[in-house]
């Protein structure tokens, strides 16, 4: 065991195949991935002293993980849950750890098996009758995510004046991205017409609007700023973290679609950084739908509130726009792993790795990862340096 670090860093990066990757389960996409974190960082599997795990929608990966992996000793083992914010949370507990002396190499994992062969990709996360719909909300139809989600989006269309048309832009944008990015499942160009002419999911979103849904396995190993600058990999530092949980849904006159965690989570992750919004240089967004993104955008202060259609209307968010955002495709358009999808990405670019959809500079990133139905955030500050 290591003493106590002033500063972690993320020194391990494993991403399986993702997609439409059938006959394997979940459990099987996280061993894989946490040994290719592993190997990715120059660490042995027994050099792991901590396993944090994103129990995902079902809870289908355990703690049996451990064994899976020939784990031995840990210092530091949990399986976590905060939906689409877990990866973040993941990351902070772990750098929390080590900076404690609790362990020197943590990994976090995030893996999923929805899709099935015999089955079309929108079933994959159905609920059976049942199931947990007993509500008022369930009586009136709404029993889904996006049906929700549609609900927010609505509200800030009718309070701001959002239109489709800047929904079409963040989807077209994150596609372009998404062309340079050879990990991506969706590699053919898009177009606003496409996406206005695409089925209509729940009102105002459209099919393009909406995340993909894959089968495959992300981690991250963190360790000691120290320590990582000893590994393989160019270490990727953690600088501020932060999280938000309103805690308002359903409470009458709450500001649903309007405001979400992310305004308390960006600001606290900026100031342990020491950092302003306007010195970070990529930005890897939770793009479970078009909106997040521009409700995001407008909690971490990018532009005032209500205006985030009009942000990214001009083409901020095109490779090579003003800001760079989602440079992997994100979730619309790349693969969707949770919250593991935006930080993934977050450690290529900050390692300068991104090849064709490098973002020109990159020595701080930031991360979101949103749960929920706008529930739950979390906010990582990444840094190429100390």
């Amino acid at each position: 065991m290591r003493p106590p670090e002033p500063g972690a860093a993320i020194a391990g990066l494993g991403l399986t195949a993702t997609g439409k990757v059938y006959g394997r389960t979940a459990t099987d996409f996280a061993a894989e991935a946490v040994r290719l974190a592993a190997a990715d960082a120059g660490l042995a599997l027994r050099d792991i002293d901590g396993l944090l795990i994103s129990t995902g929608m079902r809870g289908d990966i355990s703690l049996e993980l451990q064994r899976d992996l020939g784990l031995r000793d840990l210092g530091l083992l949990a399986q976590m849950q905060a939906f689409g914010a877990t990866a973040g949370a993941m990351v902070q507990l772990a750098c929390m750890a080590v900076r404690a002396g609790q362990a020197d190499a943590v990994a976090c994992v995030f893996a999923d098996a929805p899709l099935k062969e015999d089955k079309r990709a929108g079933a994959a996360y159905t609920r059976t009758p049942g199931s947990g719909w007993k509500s008022v909300l369930g009586a009136a139809g709404l029993t889904t995510p996006t049906q929700k989600y549609a609900l927010a989006a609505r509200r800030h269309m009718l309070r701001y004046g959002t239109t489709e048309d800047h929904f079409a832009e963040v989807a077209v944008a994150q596609r372009e991205s998404a062309l340079l990015n050879p990990l991506a499942q969706m590699r053919t160009p898009l177009t606003p017409s496409e996406h206005h002419a695409s089925r209509v999911i729940a009102d105002p979103f459209r099919l393009y609007d909406c995340c993909l849904v894959s089968n495959g396995g992300a981690a991250v190993i963190v360790t000691g700023a120290g320590h990582a600058a000893d590994l393989a990999q160019p270490a990727v530092h953690v600088l501020g973290w932060g999280q938000g949980h309103p805690g308002t849904l359903q409470l009458r006159d709450d500001d649903f679609g309007l405001v979400t965690g992310a305004a308390r989570s960006g600001a606290r992750a900026l100031a342990m950084a020491g950092l302003k919004v306007a010195d970070v240089d990529v930005f890897e967004i939770y793009d479970c739908y078009t909106y997040t993104v521009l409700v995001t955008l407008e909690d971490y202060g990018l532009c005032p509130k209500g205006q985030g259609g009009d942000f990214v209307a001009g083409g901020a968010l095109r490779p090579g726009g003003s800001l760079a955002v989602n440079t992997g495709g994100g979730q619309l358009s790349s693969y969707y792993l949770w919250g593991m999808t935006p930080l993934t990405e977050a450690v290529v670019q900050a390692r300068g790795h991104g090849g064709a959809r490098q973002a020109a500079g990159h020595d701080v990133v930031m991360v979101s990862g949103n749960g929920g139905i706008l529930d739950h955030h979390s906010t990582l500050v990444l840094g190429a340096s100390r």
